[in-house]
């Protein structure tokens, strides 16, 4: 038996809790089971089970090795398919690490469109605002806001992101409008936390910058609870355009310094270096180009009515 089907016997038994348990699953007598698997450890020079009478577990080698040849076996899956029929629906498994607020609003009908082309796409998706090791994790793809730090990731570009300064009306009626970005001391501040500085920059139109520092009344790190303390009127936001859409649309939240500019953001498809672009992830970075682009729709809503 080849090195792929016993890398298949690994991951039933992996993923059963037990060799017996694979055993049954593949109809196959125990003892067949557990020589494949050691004739798959024998093979790599490592353990990857600790196996006693009663129990098993993962050795560190043996959880990355289960979680490559996840990948590696999903691969030869879809290029079988590709090979015998180029037109078909994508198979396999596709995993995605993606940001909490963009991801539940405009990933998801997103997903939705790409999971109906491609009904027999399996999709594992992590929605979290914190960095995550893509190797680590076993993702084919991560979607990431703002610059990269991370030199062994490759990356495509997919939208621009905008970020402007928002309160509500109430707010501004209460507190005043500020008229330039240093008036902003006076004001009460939302801040998201998980950005790496508490300074804000700004350009004037006639290229003047300043830079503040965000002393918030309230910080946090979701830009949908920021977006609705400031829609109760708690303070002044900076925030990226694609949560406040709506809200503005509404006429929950009016933009403020208007006649200044924060540098642009960008967002990105992410991928390790030493991993091999899936089809499954292409199509995916294909179909997210088409639905975003260069001039996303957050950014071109009619103006509110009144």
């Amino acid at each position: 038996m080849g090195q792929l089907e016993n890398m298949q016997v690994f991951i039933r038994v992996v993923e059963a809790g037990g060799i017996g348990v694979a055993a049954e699953q593949m109809g196959l007598a125990k003892s067949a089971v557990s020589r494949r698997l050691a004739d798959l450890e024998s093979q790599l020079g490592v353990t990857l089970i600790n196996r006693t009478t009663r129990t098993s577990s993962l050795t560190e080698a043996g959880n990355l090795y289960y979680k490559r040849a996840l990948h590696i076996l999903d691969d030869v899956a879809e290029l079988n398919v590709m090979a015998s029929d180029p037109k078909t629906s994508l198979k396999g498994t596709l995993r995605l690490a993606a940001p909490l607020s963009f991801g539940l609003t405009h990933l998801t009908p997103a997903l939705d469109s790409f999971a109906q082309k491609h009904p027999d796409l399996t999709l594992h998706v992590d929605f979290s605002d914190y960095h995550i090791d893509l190797v680590e994790g076993g993702y084919d793809l991560a979607f990431r806001i703002g610059k990269l730090k991370d030199s062994s990731l490759k990356a495509r570009r997919i939208a621009p992101v905008r970020l402007a300064l928002y309160a509500s009306p109430d707010y501004l009626e209460k507190s005043g409008s500020p008229k330039i970005p240093e008036e902003l001391k006076q004001h009460k501040l939302l801040r998201y936390t998980l950005n790496t500085t508490n300074t804000w920059r700004f350009q004037s139109r006639e290229g003047d910058e300043t830079t503040i520092s965000a002393e918030a009344k309230i910080q946090a790190n979701n830009g949908d609870f920021l977006c609705k303390m400031a829609i109760a009127g708690h303070g002044i936001l900076l925030s990226p355009t694609f949560i406040t859409w709506q809200a503005v649309a509404k006429g929950e939240l009016v933009p403020v310094l208007e006649h200044y500019t924060t540098p642009p953001s960008t967002a990105y498809a992410v991928y390790p270096q030493t991993r091999y672009l899936s089809q499954r992830a292409r199509h995916l970075i294909d179909h997210l180009l088409e639905t975003f682009g260069d001039c996303p729709y957050w950014d071109y809503l009619p103006e509110p009515t009144k």
